[in-house]
């Protein structure tokens, strides 16, 4: 997919926001990629998940899986756009009907490869993983539409998973400059926050 036009509809949308932001991980950002919003955008979470099918057909896996929150849509995007059979986890079992922790159909062995929005240093994917591993799947890649490229990648190795980006914060904010939708201030920026 053109790194481009999916740039630019996201900062269109206000997936991509500048100013102040603290993340998860505590760092005080001059960027923030939030893709909860493409839910209300079908046209551009298509697009998401057409970017996402990319990369998952280089991979090998039985499921594909999104991760609570903002990977649930992603992946349903790329299991319709891509007829991938999907499952996922609930962030906390239910006290009644099947107790199930992982929903959708799969058999022990399988595996699963795991979906989500954004990956900064990793902490909350590593968090997410045990539901599936409790319930005997193999996870061995995780999928991300944004790389921040702030050690995410490094930590998932570290735990013996592979990290596959359909793109870095550094090539959507080329995009971006390119296109006229940020200022080179702007770009500069993050790039020094980035690289800092």
């Amino acid at each position: 997919m053109d790194v481009d036009s999916f740039a630019v509809e996201l900062h269109r949308i206000g997936g991509v926001k500048f100013g102040e932001f603290t993340l998860k991980s505590g760092q005080v950002s001059p960027v923030y990629v939030d893709l909860r919003g493409l839910v209300s955008h079908p046209r551009v979470l298509r697009m998401a998940g057409e970017a996402l099918v990319g990369v998952l057909r280089g991979l090998q896996f039985d499921r594909i899986a999104g991760l609570p929150y903002a990977g649930l849509p992603l992946a349903v995007s790329a299991s319709l756009v891509g007829d991938l059979p999907m499952v996922y986890a609930r962030k906390e079992t239910k006290d009644y009907g099947t107790r199930k922790r992982v929903e959708g159909d799969y058999t022990p062995g399988q595996t699963v490869a795991l979906i989500d929005d954004v990956i900064t240093n990793g902490g909350a994917k590593l968090e997410l993983t045990p539901p599936f591993l409790d319930e005997g799947l193999v996870v061995r890649d995780f999928v991300v539409l944004i790389d921040r490229e702030q050690g995410g990648a490094e930590a998932l190795r570290e735990q013996g998973y592979a990290l596959h980006s359909v793109f870095t914060l550094r090539e959507v904010l080329g995009a971006l400059q390119r296109q006229a939708a940020i200022s080179g201030e702007q770009y500069e920026k993050v790039i020094g926050y980035l690289n800092g």
